[in-house]
């Protein structure tokens, strides 16, 4: 019984939010002392597109730039994790990969930003990759730097030994052992590069607006219908990550 009562308060903790903010963004007026907003229309979402911020074109945006930086960290700490974690100086390593959580988000755009200034990046939708790839990338070698153990060092040696070249070795062995990293390490810097705020206002000078930086800019203008709107579009990524981490990889486990 007890057990329920947590798993219904549980799942009471995240659904109310989300309905809360379903509620806000089809909302039109709402004041005290009113408990619910006082209209409730479907125009706010119809807006998408001809609201001068364009929601439905951020959300893409967004969608993009969270993509591209996933699958470039993904895929490149892969290798360089490999070479951190068998070289002798693997703790050498490791502790120059913590620096960057170390300082905030934003003070490292400060110090980024002048290097993108010269080389014409601010403002563009490479410049905010690069950045956002900056600070993701010592994360996605963090994740992958366990999986490179002694057995699967032996596992991929036996593969030499038996004649497999590097391809084979690779797309038949460690592939195959390496496939629940490689997803851990997507969906962390997916979200990592998905909720970026600071750095993204920073290096993008409000060119690049992403849809965290709208759901703060509705704030800070007290927007608070269109600013619930911009949050039911932000949640939508990670709640799809998160049915797909349960659906395929924890069932097939």
């Amino acid at each position: 019984m007890r057990k329920k009562v947590l798993q219904y308060l549980f799942m009471l903790s995240i659904g109310f939010p989300l309905a809360f903010l379903l509620l806000l963004s089809l909302g039109r007026r709402w004041s005290f002392p009113s408990v619910f907003p006082q209209e409730l229309s479907f125009v706010n979402w119809e807006l998408l597109h001809q609201s001068d911020d364009r929601l439905f074109q951020t959300f893409f945006l967004s969608m993009a730039i969270s993509l591209v930086v996933s699958l470039m960290v993904t895929s490149l700490a892969f290798v360089v994790s490999k070479e951190i974690a068998y070289s002798k100086y693997r703790n050498t390593f490791l502790f120059l990969a913590y620096i960057p959580y170390l300082l905030s988000p934003v003070i490292l755009a400060v110090i980024f930003q002048y290097f993108f200034i010269i080389s014409n990046l601010t403002g563009t939708f490479l410049g905010v990759v690069i950045a956002q790839f900056l600070i993701a990338f010592p994360f996605g070698v963090l994740i992958y730097v366990n999986f490179w153990n002694k057995q699967i060092k032996e596992l991929e040696n036996l593969s030499y030994t038996l004649g497999g070249n590097r391809w084979q070795t690779f797309r038949k062995v460690l592939l195959p052992l390496s496939k629940n990293a490689i997803v851990l390490c997507f969906f962390q810097v997916f979200l990592i590069s998905w909720f970026e705020y600071g750095l993204t206002n920073l290096i993008g000078v409000g060119k690049i607006k992403t849809l965290t930086v709208s759901v703060f800019n509705f704030i800070n203008e007290a927007n608070i219908f269109y600013a619930a709107l911009a949050s039911c579009l932000l949640v939508i990524p990670p709640m799809m990550l998160l049915y797909i981490n349960k659906r395929f990889i924890f069932i097939k486990r």
